[in-house]
């Protein structure tokens, strides 16, 4: 069983932080290094498509930003862990969403569509 499991959303006023983690373990992830899976953060608001937050490569280490996000969010990975963090400041009500973290198999960031595993999301809502 191939498993992503996201933690650390919540409830947090607008201003404060929360960091997310997303743990990677079955059998895809003992075939495969996870050193070797790009991994990205999605989110998706209410009534809205589902959109990147940030990625990072396995190829180079390479770090991606949304712009909505950049100067707030910061990802990193802890391979020894099989883990991708998001830590989140400075939150703003328009963060709410559920968000989800995905890898994918390429070298580089790429589309979402090359996302093929994904958690099942993790909750998090900022109050104003």
């Amino acid at each position: 069983q191939v498993q992503l499991i996201e933690s650390g959303g919540g409830l947090v006023q607008a201003g404060g932080s929360l960091r997310l983690s997303c743990a990677a373990s079955g059998r895809t992830f003992s075939s495969r290094a996870f050193s070797s899976y790009t991994m990205g953060w999605f989110r998706q608001a209410p009534g809205k498509e589902r959109e990147f937050v940030s990625g990072i490569s396995w190829r180079d280490g390479s770090i991606y930003y949304a712009d909505s996000v950049k100067g707030r969010f910061t990802i990193s990975r802890d391979n020894a862990k099989n883990t991708v963090y998001l830590q989140m400041n400075g939150l703003k009500p328009e963060d709410t969403a559920v968000y989800y973290c995905a890898a994918s198999s390429r070298p580089a960031l790429g589309a979402q569509d090359e996302f093929r595993i994904w958690g099942q999301g993790t909750q998090v809502t900022v109050s104003s």
